[in-house]
């Protein structure tokens, strides 16, 4: 890879951006607001006891530096919360998914945004009662592979070692999709292992290390939410093989959950949150760009990336620009590279649930064997509260892909 290395201090120049920021700039930026140890592979811990609900019903928000949690930070950053009547304590930057998840549990906060498999971990293997009160947003992440390997296709990357953010993640689900389509095998191996020409090793590695790391040619390509795949574009020379959105029309990824206990005890409470988020839903699809700014270090500061990476990870998303490889192959689905929507289709958690149980993780999965993907759907979603607040704030009715008709039913569109 040597033709496309670059010093630490020079940034690998990249069409229609200019951010000023250097391979240097972003992991110091990055390490100093989340550490290194984010998204590590540890285990999920949950104290023995859920917590109580609180008296004082204040709005308390856990959430990691990443595109993913645009939503509540913006309802936050625009007053939303506020102008429903709920007080709300400035978000706080947790550093994984493993102390989230702890926070959580422990009650320290009583609503985040998990990547969705993980409240299906926690209800059904651990038995914690979290619930799915709406979707945090749907795409917003990509595959990318280094110039090294000449990928063009998914078959390419037979022989290849790939970076995940962390096994029970919708990036892991929609990969090994791709993967098994086309014939290649998944694989958990130690380094140094050896590998078939049709085995592809799977490895966790914190999305923070990934762009170098495919640089350094440690790694042959990685999958990750936004904004990382646009660094790994301007910091590492690497290409967007395929779009998740555009494998999988409009899927969740990230989700928003509340602690079951706290949903049912304080109803009102409760409806004045959702309605605040649907608010921020609304104003981040038909905003990006400003959103983008607003999230960025440039604005309030939610994310530790300049405003440049944040905006091209929100609004970069041309069929014409990514040609090569063939990145968007359904430009009339009409997706955008990430977009926002509240509705947590039950078909999408229905096909979530079957392919967790084809998808291969380190760990134990026994649970999922029994699992029923339509008693899931139905236990694990609370949508009464978000649909209230769909139908009080309707704008998000006229998106792509949403039938005006029938907008709360749908079915899922897979095109690997």
């Amino acid at each position: 890879m040597s033709d496309h290395r670059h010093d630490d201090d020079q940034l690998h120049t990249c069409e229609s951006c200019d951010t000023g920021l250097s391979r240097r700039d972003f992991m110091r930026d990055i390490i100093a607001a989340t550490g290194a140890g984010m998204f590590a592979a540890g285990s999920l811990g949950l104290p023995g006891q859920a917590f109580a609900a609180p008296d004082d019903e204040v709005l308390r928000i856990g959430y990691l530096p990443i595109v993913d949690a645009a939503v509540l930070l913006v309802a936050h950053a625009k007053g939303f919360f506020e102008e429903e009547g709920v007080k709300a304590e400035k978000p706080t930057l947790i550093r994984g998914w493993s102390p989230l998840v702890e926070g959580f549990a422990s009650g320290k906060f009583n609503m985040v945004h998990f990547l969705k498999p993980i409240p299906i971990w926690m209800r059904y293997s651990s038995h914690f009662p979290v619930k799915i009160m709406s979707w945090a947003h749907v795409n917003g992440s990509a595959i990318v592979v280094g110039r090294h390997t000449g990928a063009q296709e998914f078959a390419d990357l037979g022989g290849s070692q790939i970076a995940v953010p962390y096994w029970y993640s919708m990036h892991n689900v929609v990969l090994q999709m791709g993967l098994r389509q086309a014939g290649l095998t998944p694989v958990i191996k130690g380094q140094g292992e050896p590998l078939g020409e049709k085995e592809v090793n799977l490895q966790i590695m914190p999305p923070p290390d990934m762009p170098p790391a495919l640089a350094a040619r440690k790694i042959d390509a990685f999958i990750v939410a936004e904004p990382f795949n646009a660094a790994g574009e301007m910091l590492a020379g690497g290409k967007v093989l395929r779009f998740t959105g555009d494998m999988w029309k409009n899927h969740p990824c990230c989700v928003v959950c509340m602690n079951e206990n706290q949903v049912n005890a304080n109803p009102v409470w409760t409806q004045k949150v959702m309605n605040a988020l649907v608010r921020a839903q609304n104003y981040a699809q038909a905003n990006k760009k400003e959103v983008a700014h607003l999230l960025s270090r440039d604005g309030k500061g939610y994310l530790p990336m300049k405003a440049g990476v944040v905006e091209r990870a929100m609004t970069f998303y041309s069929d014409q620009d990514y040609a090569s490889p063939d990145a968007i192959r359904h430009p009339q689905w009409g997706n955008g590279r990430v977009d926002f929507q509240a509705w947590p289709y039950p078909s999408a958690t229905h096909f979530i649930v079957e392919q967790m149980k084809q998808t291969l993780v380190s760990g134990d999965t026994a649970f999922l064997a029994d699992l029923d993907p339509a008693f899931v759907a139905k236990d694990l979603v609370d949508d009464r509260f978000i649909r209230k607040s769909l139908e009080v704030f309707p704008a998000w009715k006229k998106d792509a892909g949403v039938d005006p008709d029938a907008p709360y039913v749908r079915k899922e569109v897979i095109s690997v």
